[in-house]
């Protein structure tokens, strides 16, 4: 476990108990495994992310104050997509390539009305959102053309509380007494 880098997605929402254990791990350098007895050494890079600000959360007394600067050596502090649209034709491009490699199909040209699409598209999941459009553009892509409507976030609750209905299941966002 030297010299490797861990990757803590979504620290904000992290438990008490797990950023102690975090902590730990980082001032003590070691662990032990899930049923295990054996202390093993560590020595690792820590990166993390989170769309919550932690500085808040510190005082609202949620996240641990000394987990906090044990972490913020070096913040970089990235807007979401709907702030960078300029960010919008590299990503394009990249998720293009990716998507006709891992389908085994052609990279597809996205017509202008897409692209003008994704621009006008507010991103309320940021990259992950857009990661998912162009999977799905370049899935139904036909003629190596790039033709895709963007669902509409009504449209997308809707289709959402339809399948649910379908399926007899509860309405997305809705939570029920168990």
């Amino acid at each position: 476990c030297a010299g490797r880098t861990l990757f803590l997605d979504e620290i904000g929402d992290m438990t008490q108990l797990t950023q102690a254990k975090i902590l730990r791990v980082l001032q003590e350098k070691t662990f032990e495994r899930v049923g295990g007895d054996e202390c093993i050494q560590t020595d690792v890079r820590i990166l993390a992310a989170t769309n919550a600000p932690l500085d808040e959360l510190v005082d609202q007394g949620s996240f641990r104050k000394d987990l906090y600067f044990r972490l913020n050596v070096y913040g970089i502090s990235l807007p979401p997509l709907r702030e960078r649209h300029e960010d919008l034709p590299l990503l394009v491009d990249h998720f293009l390539h990716r998507f006709a490699r891992e389908l085994g199909k052609a990279i597809p040209m996205p017509t202008p009305e897409f692209l003008g699409a994704l621009e006008q598209h507010s991103w309320p999941g940021n990259i992950r959102e857009l990661r998912n459009v162009i999977q799905r553009a370049v899935i139904l892509a036909r003629g190596g053309v790039l033709d895709f409507d963007l669902p509409s976030a009504a449209s997308v609750s809707t289709s959402a509380r339809t399948m649910a209905r379908a399926a007899g299941g509860a309405e997305p966002g809705v939570f029920t007494e168990v």
